[in-house]
């Protein structure tokens, strides 16, 4: 039987050689303020190795031309790599077939489609869309919007003061009127890792579909959208190491068969005349305008680079780094940690007595060191516990100890410039 993944015992990995990585990333050689980069900005977006980079200018190069509608070379190329770059994505996420990933402009394009193509004309007034209270705002407002437009209810189900859901209260919150549960994977303001595959099996139990919010999952955790068995899984490119402006939306085959278009024109199509128009087949239905060919195979070529590297020798490295960092960070008079889960991503949310989370960044920047400070997209969060906004550090695998060192060096002297 499968359990939960905060239960499971964790297998030995390799360490990796972080250094030898580092070199796969040229941004990392840049200079900030006389300093050497030090980015932990990762939940925000991630930097790019030179195989994505290679692969993009590689594209513009040589291949560059619009896909599907062309006989000449270059089109038939562009359109090889396009749909290899869609097959690559559908075995990494371990999709049933290439049919079930469309391709969007990243996670917030996919949720709203989903809000809606699949919930809107299934929700009348005083039905229900559940969420979690630690949701980014592109899994709270499609969800806002679709409710204005049909008079259902949004319904949140509460998460306790370290961050976690209350999966006891989230079962009790389903039922009859439940039409569709909305869930992070990764809380991108706490680092909280959700139990997807219970709330999922709860869901399902009571007959209700899941989408589940992969953005900050899908580059530190292995996904399987077979085993997780959601309805959809949405995630952007650009978290994983990918191009920004490109993403994914994985959804069951016959989900997509069963909605409607969500935008008109272009590839989407197979016939128009004034009177009629007959739809393409997935995912292409889901496909107008022209697509964005070089992020798709740049994120081709990052899932390839991730996929080299492993998923799960990534996730341990982060993880320690984030059991070092706490210890470090917990040392330091007047800093306090937003989101204390058990199980938790490398995110490190905190504040510092007395000094705005925006200066917190300033001065960081002039260290050198990247992190992001404000609501981070989670304003409802940040309610919950009291602040206006965190200073937000996350790592990725490129990241160090003597980087977390340089973090915590840099914390140290706000407090003193504040104290």
């Amino acid at each position: 039987m499968k359990m939960e993944r905060d239960v499971l015992a964790k297998p030995a990995h390799a360490a990796l050689d972080v250094a030898r990585l580092r070199a796969d990333f040229p941004i990392l050689a840049e200079r900030v303020n006389g300093h050497s980069l030090v980015y932990l900005d990762n939940a925000a977006t991630t930097q790019k190795p030179q195989s994505v980079i290679d692969a993009l200018a590689a594209y513009y190069e040589h291949d560059n031309a619009n896909v599907h509608r062309g006989v000449h070379t270059l089109s038939q190329r562009a359109t090889d790599a396009y749909e290899a770059a869609r097959a690559n994505i559908a075995r990494f996420i371990n999709a049933r077939t290439t049919d079930e990933i469309v391709y969007t402009s990243g996670t917030t394009d996919g949720i709203n489609l989903v809000a809606q193509s699949f919930a809107r004309p299934r929700l009348a007034p005083n039905d229900e869309i559940l969420i979690s209270a630690m949701e980014h705002h592109s899994n709270i407002v499609p969800w806002q919007l679709v409710c204005a437009q049909t008079g259902a209810r949004l319904v949140v189900a509460p998460v306790n003061d370290a961050g976690e859901l209350m999966l006891d209260a989230y079962a009790a919150m389903l039922g009859p009127r439940t039409k569709l549960v909305a869930m992070t994977h990764v809380s991108n303001a706490l680092g909280s890792i959700t139990p997807i595959r219970r709330i999922i099996a709860l869901a399902h139990a009571a007959n209700v579909p899941v989408l589940v919010d992969g953005a900050q999952a899908i580059a530190h955790l292995p996904v399987d959208v077979q085993g997780l068995d959601c309805d959809f899984y949405a995630f952007s490119g650009h978290k994983i190491f990918g191009p920004t402006g490109i993403g994914i939306l994985y959804g069951k085959a016959a989900h997509l068969e069963a909605m409607p278009p969500y935008q008109g024109g272009g590839d989407m199509i197979r016939s128009v005349t004034f009177e009629k128009t007959e739809y393409n087949d997935i995912p292409y239905k889901f496909e107008a305008g022209t697509p964005n060919i070089a992020g798709a195979i740049g994120l081709g070529a990052a899932l390839d680079y991730v996929r080299h590297v492993g998923v799960e020798a990534i996730d341990a490295h982060e993880r320690e780094l984030l059991v070092y960092a706490t210890e470090r960070v917990t040392q330091i008079p007047g800093l306090r940690i937003i989101g204390t889960a058990k199980d938790k991503a490398g995110i490190l949310s905190f504040t510092l007595e007395g000094v705005h989370a925006h200066d917190v960044g300033t001065i960081l920047d002039h260290e050198g060191v990247a992190i992001r400070a404000g609501h981070h997209c989670a304003m409802p969060v940040m309610a919950q516990f009291g602040v206006a906004g965190t200073a937000r550090a996350s790592f990725a695998l490129y990241n160090t100890r003597e980087e977390v060192d340089a973090l915590v060096a840099g914390i140290e002297r706000v407090r003193r410039m504040f104290g």
